[in-house]
């Protein structure tokens, strides 16, 4: 028993710890308003656990925020990371993602209370990164999952988050084309996964290289909703390059190529 009590003890200083160093993180990124909705406290003791685990040293500024989480600049023993925690209290991000993991096969069991909900999304991310990373996919390096906190490969140099497509100055635009071409086709054919929502918002460029990111709304191609979601996805991207004046291939021939049975 007196174990039990040292042991909670030690959590509860080490939680009141990392929400004063959590202060002075958000305030140097200017995001101190959003504190309480990003670190409460299971979201704290879950970091707090990845760094007793040795796979985080500490966090630093926020590098993306968006409606269902905020990404932030971590230090691993390793090297740099990113580390995505996703939002519990977004109500518009419940109804979102209910909609996704109720169609999808490989999340057969939801219960409908949000914390439990956000885990299993976060989950579905993660193990969306590792199939398509062990299949050659571009995509940031999954590291570790606790809870609603997703550890990655960060994608940059010395704390400076590659641009985005829509931000990158393009060198060679029909090069990066067909690379992402190559993507789709590679998540479809050998993951057996369609995006769903991809853009030049989720694409990231890095020494004339493509990383695909934010892929936990991905769902089997097997799904009838799968080819809508592709062929939306081809078109998003064959209407961005075709601004830049890259020769495109049809969508028609696109999505015949991800699709067609050898």
């Amino acid at each position: 028993m007196d174990r039990l009590k040292k042991i909670e003890k030690k959590l509860s200083h080490k939680e009141e710890e990392y929400i004063r160093e959590s202060k002075l993180l958000v305030k140097h990124s200017e995001e101190y308003e959003s504190l309480e909705e990003v670190f409460n406290k299971p979201t704290l003791m879950s970091i707090y656990k990845l760094m007793n685990k040795k796979v985080i040293k500490w966090v630093d500024g926020i590098i993306s925020s968006g409606k269902e989480s905020r990404v932030y600049y971590a230090m691993g023993w390793k090297g740099e990371l990113a580390l995505k925690i996703y939002l519990t209290t977004s109500l518009e991000f419940k109804k979102g993602l209910i909609q996704y993991l109720m169609v999808d096969p490989r999340f057969p069991r939801i219960r409908h209370d949000t914390f439990y909900l956000v885990k299993l999304w976060a989950k579905k991310e993660y193990t969306n990164l590792k199939e398509m990373y062990s299949k050659g996919v571009p995509v940031p390096k999954p590291i570790a999952l606790h809870n609603n906190v997703l550890v990655m490969e960060f994608i940059g140099k010395d704390g400076l988050r590659a641009p985005l497509l829509r931000e990158a100055s393009l060198s060679n635009p029909q090069k990066i084309y067909f690379l992402l071409l190559n993507a789709i086709e590679k998540m479809v054919r050998e993951v057996g996964l369609v995006h769903g929502d991809l853009s030049e918002y989720n694409v990231m460029i890095l020494d004339d290289s493509i990383y695909i990111i934010d892929v936990s709304q991905a769902v089997p191609i097997t799904l009838p909703i799968s080819i809508e979601l592709l062929k939306r996805d081809i078109r998003n991207i064959n209407n961005y390059f075709a601004e830049l004046g890259v020769e495109i291939i049809s969508d028609e021939e696109i999505l015949r190529r991800c699709t067609e049975v050898e």
